[in-house]
């Protein structure tokens, strides 16, 4: 991310965490890759088949070998994150599994840190990223992006509550510590509400995002904020308990890295845009309640700072 506030939300992105399928809440932290607590991958699978049209812009060295090496950073439910059984899960996942499929490849997802997924696809250890990566004007300079979701930041609220970002002013609201909710979204409307001779919001911090959530469903908290994938899958766990509180704003969009100059960035962008008008893209987001950040068309370079 560029600039303070764009690299605490990446830390953020990285250690965020929602509600498990039992219905509990589970941390799924930085420490540990696999949870045995968390949610299990949605029933529902979307099998994709070859386009050989598509299949045949992909390079020559890729589809000689049959593969896609896709680098992955885990965890960030419910983007990439490890089922009970050790098995990596996910929005991501899923979508990629489709694009491999279109274009006649089989994915081999391979761990690694955050920060060397794009160092590693610039030295041809991997032929793409795929960790929620913001599509930046810095990270361009760098490596090419094929955009193909949007993301940003989005409250909820128990189900019926009357509250939306623009009338917060005295509420309590919860959000996960050092995120750029805590350190910046919320004191900027907490001082517009003051300005206004309002009452200030109450911000609530917890130490992870799943007690955040857990408080809201408990009533210690009037809404939450985080970051728009987190919330609409908490949404989706919650079975009813929470819904939005207002629209998705401050989006940016989420992008496959690719080598720079790589036709595959071509490639990839025309298997989308095939997963998009056959329905399955849509089919795949909304298995995991992310269909607030589905995207029209997906371009190359994309950034939109």
């Amino acid at each position: 991310m560029l600039g303070g506030i764009q690299e605490r939300r990446t830390r953020f992105w990285r250690i965020a965490a929602v509600f498990a399928a039992s219905g509990a809440l589970a941390l799924s932290g930085c420490s540990s890759s696999t949870d045995s607590s968390a949610p299990e991958s949605p029933t529902e699978s979307v099998q994709a088949e070859t386009v050989e049209e598509i299949a045949n812009t992909v390079p020559e060295p890729i589809k000689s070998s049959g593969k896609l090496i896709v680098g992955v950073n885990i965890p960030y439910a419910p983007m990439e994150f490890k089922d009970p059984q050790g098995q990596i899960v996910g929005f991501d996942v899923d979508l990629m599994n489709a694009i491999a499929a279109t274009l006649g490849l089989t994915p081999e997802y391979r761990e690694a840190d955050f920060a060397k997924i794009i160092p590693s696809i610039q030295g041809g250890t991997f032929n793409v990223g795929m960790s929620s990566f913001t599509d930046s004007k810095e990270r361009e300079e760098q490596v090419d992006f094929v955009t193909y979701f949007s993301a940003g930041t989005l409250w909820a609220k128990p189900a019926g509550a009357d509250i939306t970002p623009e009338t917060a002013c005295g509420k309590r609201v919860a959000v996960q510590a050092t995120t750029v909710q805590e350190t910046d979204e919320l004191p900027a409307r907490s001082r517009e509400c003051t300005d206004a001779g309002q009452p200030a919001i109450q911000i609530v911090p917890f130490d992870s995002q799943d007690a955040a959530t857990n408080a809201v469903v408990l009533g210690q908290a009037d809404a939450m904020s985080a970051d728009s994938p987190v919330t609409l899958y908490a949404i989706k766990q919650t079975n009813g308990k929470l819904e939005q509180a207002g629209e998705v704003f401050d989006s940016a969009p989420y992008g496959w890295p690719v080598e720079k100059g790589s036709p595959l960035a071509q490639s990839l962008q025309q298997a989308l845009e095939h997963l998009i008008e056959n329905g399955q893209y849509r089919e795949i987001a909304a298995n995991w309640g992310l269909e607030e950040g589905l995207i029209d068309k997906p371009v190359i370079n994309g950034a939109v700072s």
